[in-house]
């Protein structure tokens, strides 16, 4: 299928060996707000599994903000009771503990039974907001879809989905969230013995195309029908009032996953494996394994380390987007039209609707970036020509564009300029720009401060990352953690005292590859 390594067999994949089920005991401690409808469906559609009991878990972070964001009390989570809970010791009254099954393309190959391997659901609660959120346990034990692995995590690559889903977040990018990281008291094995971990993860759901394709797959229409309704319920209900809301349950989809990817380019985020069960119906960025953010700008780069091909590399990301789009409309063609040929039609007519409405977001980012509040002819070839000169003079994609703000006199482009390894062809792209300008409404000053809210001055530097893991993993020091998510949670705002937060890694703190690695 793909090439794996001792990294990644937890981290990228799930499986079929079913271990001996385990069942949610007693609940004795802490009551939580949970609303389960994705329970509420049929058996076929998930497993009851309890989490595993880790022998001594300690709190390394709960997110404060976000527990009150989703209606819990921050204070009781953070206690011995709430500790229990989010180690996976003991199950909240109203949580309904299971593993979410689903298939899955992973680098193109279809694997028909997927499924939560080292992930529990909880349950759901509906926020402060009215929207309903999924609480899961990532790394919280064997799962009947773990496939002979343990169902843990590493607290490496839990350390590293905090940070990284974070970060997403207070850039605008929609995503899955970190309520609290736990460590659990003892070791698993990967390539070295490592500290083992749990996440609580937060999700609008855990709902992805592969989820489509299992039942697909198993020709079972009647789950597909109860699948994409679920779905409409609580992600799309506007499609309901549809006279065609299978359509319109597609199109959804299809405008949130062009949006998403281009706000990943926008800011030089490379998830690393898009399979298509890593694919969220939601439109949220879902599963942070060999995850990274560019430093030089380079459409080709790849950082994971199965990722062999360069198929999720950087500039791909929107083409591999529209081809798991197109597995999902195939398991929609039943609910589209009875009739086979007019479902197609269908189908293709509305994911002919991605190309258009990716590139409109994206050139849209772009302009923001670049500080045009309004649309001219030529706008795309400028920004083009501009990421072709990147690419090609090695230059750092979030510190040109957090500069450039700066540089809007003639006689201030030398930080800029000073990023290319031919300042000249810095010079004459300001040139140009300067000149489009000058065609655009906004004074400088209100330029500069609409640039410096589209372009972040803190992004989750990969060697920043790694420096994270090591202190926590090598000295059980998570002062770095603490002080880097501090950081990233205000990404707009540059502040002399985390200037060190903004340079490029030197050439012997540069990461050259990522691992799943849970």
């Amino acid at each position: 299928m793909r090439r794996t390594d001792s990294r990644d067999r937890q981290g990228c994949a799930a499986g079929t060996q079913s271990p001996p089920r385990r069942k949610a005991e007693v609940p004795v401690t802490l009551t939580l707000p949970f609303d389960n409808s994705y329970a509420r469906l049929p058996d076929r559609f998930y497993a009851h599994v309890a989490p595993m009991k880790p022998p001594a878990p300690r709190l390394i972070r709960l997110n404060r903000p976000l527990a009150e964001q989703l209606g819990l009390d921050p204070d009781a989570l953070a206690s011995e009771a709430g500790l229990q809970i989010l180690s996976g010791r003991e199950v909240a009254i109203g949580s309904q503990p299971i593993a979410l099954a689903y298939a899955g393309h992973q680098f193109g190959h279809f694997v028909p039974q997927l499924g939560d391997g080292r992930a529990i659901l909880l349950g759901e609660v509906v926020d402060r907001d009215g929207r309903r959120r999924d609480l899961q346990l990532k790394g919280a034990g064997r799962t009947p879809f773990s496939r002979g692995g343990d169902g843990r995590a590493a607290l490496g690559p839990v350390l590293r989905e905090y940070v990284v889903s974070e970060a997403m977040a207070a850039l605008g990018v929609p995503t899955t969230r970190a309520l609290a990281a736990v460590t659990t008291g003892d070791s698993v094995m990967r390539e070295l013995v490592l500290p083992g971990a749990v996440l609580t993860r937060v999700a609008a759901s855990h709902i992805r195309v592969g989820t489509f394709q299992f039942f697909a797959a198993r020709g079972d229409q009647d789950a597909l029908r109860l699948l994409a309704d679920h779905v409409i319920a609580r992600h799309y209900p506007e499609a309901a009032e549809d006279p065609h809301p299978y359509r319109a349950l597609l199109d959804g989809v299809i405008a949130r996953q062009a949006s998403l990817i281009a706000r990943w380019l926008q800011v030089g985020f490379i998830h690393g494996v898009m399979n298509t069960d890593n694919m969220s119906i939601a439109g949220e960025t879902i599963d942070y394994g060999p995850c990274a953010f560019l430093d030089a700008y380079d459409p080709e780069k790849v950082f994971s380390s199965i990722d062999q091909n360069g198929r999720y590399a950087f500039g791909n990301q929107p083409r591999i987007a529209l081809w798991n789009l197109v597995r999902l409309a195939e398991t929609l063609l039943e609910l589209l039209d009875p009739d086979g040929e007019t479902a197609v039609k269908i189908a293709e007519a509305a994911l002919e609707a991605f190309g258009p409405q990716f590139e409109a977001a994206y050139q849209a980012g772009l302009r923001r970036k670049l500080g045009l509040s309004v649309e001219r002819a030529g706008d795309a070839e400028l920004a083009g020509d501009l990421l072709t000169a990147m690419s090609a003079n090695q230059v750092d994609f979030t510190l040109f564009f957090r500069r450039l703000a700066a540089a809007q006199a003639p006689d201030a482009g030398e930080p800029v300029c000073a990023l290319f390894v031919d300042p000249t062809v810095a010079d004459a792209w300001l040139g140009r720009w300067r000149q489009r300008l000058a065609d655009d409404p906004q004074d400088p000053a209100a330029r500069a401060a609409a640039m410096n809210r589209a372009n972040p001055a803190y992004i989750p530097r990969n060697h920043r990352v790694e420096e994270v893991i090591r202190a926590a993993v090598d000295r059980d020091d998570f002062a770095p953690f603490e002080r880097l998510l501090a950081v990233l949670a205000a990404p707009f705002e540059a502040r002399e005292a985390d200037a060190a937060f903004e340079t490029p890694p030197t050439p012997d703190e540069r990461v050259m590859a990522t691992f799943c690695g849970t």
